[in-house]
């Protein structure tokens, strides 16, 4: 299980956009076809925002299965596989450096709704700055109250997020 880590945002990086393409071609050549597309969400995918470093991708697939039988490849590149980690239909990935992770893969199967979801989400606040700006004080507000626990912090972060997954959706 990914040991919880500090919670330090840092203001909106242009690199983080030219690294989740780098990374997303690395997946994609190492995935014998499997991955049809790869994503950029959460906040290093929002310009404008104070975000923690960490770029979120989805790599979506065609089949887990064919997935599932790249772990092998998938671990060679660095990453530590976590199986669903708690969200039914996903592959969780890390990748670390020196102990803080860099890079969190979601991936999921081409259709599923959650690819849909967290888009949604993604699109709604790059269209709308104000609300993108209300996030970071979302934000803000959880490290403040969790530092030093990642997880706590994205639990803190939940409900304000599926508030506005639900606007963005409809």
């Amino acid at each position: 299980m990914p040991i919880p880590t500090r919670v330090e945002l840092q203001p909106y990086n242009p690199d983080w956009a030219h690294a989740a393409q780098r990374e997303a071609l690395r997946l994609e050549a190492a995935s014998n076809g499997v991955i049809t597309s790869v994503h950029h969400i959460g906040s290093t995918a929002i310009p404008g925002i104070r975000a923690k470093p960490i770029l979120d991708l989805i790599p979506v697939v065609r089949d887990l299965a064919a997935w599932d039988s790249l772990r092998p490849q998938i671990e060679a590149l660095g990453y530590a596989w976590w199986g669903e980690f708690g969200l039914p239909g996903r592959r969780y990935c890390t990748w670390d450096n020196g102990g803080a992770h860099k890079i969190h893969l979601h991936c999921y199967e081409a259709g599923t709704s959650e690819i849909t979801r967290r888009l949604a989400f993604r699109d709604h606040l790059r269209r709308h700055s104000a609300l993108a700006q209300q996030y970071e004080m979302e934000k803000s507000r959880c490290g403040d109250l969790h530092p030093l626990d990642s997880q706590a912090y994205s639990a803190c972060k939940s409900e304000w997020i599926k508030r506005i997954e639900a606007e963005a959706l409809a």
